[in-house]
């Protein structure tokens, strides 16, 4: 039986480690290759060609959202599943519109993981089962909060450092969570509180709510 070719795309490497050693298990899959940032995920996807990329969200120099949207424009016949920490539909919402195909957070068990490779690489779409409430609750939809009508849409990077702040991050934890200079983060959330007309905390959580980001 021939089997899966899975390229890991993390920037821990303690974490990148076992997920190799835990998919190299496997009878039907094997890992071959791995990146620790978001440029070098989608040249390898480009030069390996695998059938299966495991994006992390949250990559260096190009974030996961970045690289998924980049792999599946340059190599339209690889499927990327994402891998993250945070339950926020956000983080869901923008990997699914950049093209990835399952959504697992790094907590669920390897089994789950395993289903997720199974399901992608038959061409169906996997998201675990602690996100899918969040799915439901947050569609892709095109609802308009009020300070939205001023026609300013938020970028990814804005997103992700709203919805962290939002889930009671500090400006130094959104910053190692993201690669970024805590300077960075505080531009992003002064500019996306400006474009939607947010005045405080209280109402960047109003809106993270109204969103299904917390």
């Amino acid at each position: 039986m021939e089997k899966l070719k899975i390229l890991l795309a993390e920037d821990h490497r303690i974490l990148r480690e076992g997920l190799k050693r835990l998919i190299d298990e496997q009878p039907n899959m094997e890992v071959i290759g791995e990146a620790d940032n978001g440029i070098a995920a989608w040249q390898q996807a480009q030069e390996l060609e695998p059938d299966i990329v495991l994006m992390d969200i949250t990559m260096p120099r190009l974030n996961g959202a970045e690289a998924t949207e980049k792999i599946r424009e340059l190599c339209p016949n690889v499927k990327v599943i994402a891998l993250t920490g945070h339950r926020a539909s956000a983080y869901l919402n923008e990997v699914l519109k950049a093209g990835a195909s399952g959504y697992v957070l790094k907590q669920a068990a390897i089994d789950e993981l395993i289903d997720a490779i199974h399901t992608v690489s038959r061409g169906g779409t996997y998201i675990d089962s602690a996100s899918r409430e969040s799915l439901v609750h947050s569609p892709l939809d095109d609802r308009v909060y009020k300070g939205e009508s001023q026609g300013k849409p938020l970028s990814q990077r804005e997103i992700q450092v709203l919805s962290l702040v939002a889930n009671g991050y500090t400006n130094k934890e959104i910053a190692n969570e993201l690669s970024i200079s805590v300077k960075t983060v505080e531009t992003h959330k002064a500019n996306s509180m400006q474009k939607l007309d947010l005045k405080s905390r209280a109402e960047v959580v109003d809106y993270a709510r109204f969103r299904g980001w917390t």
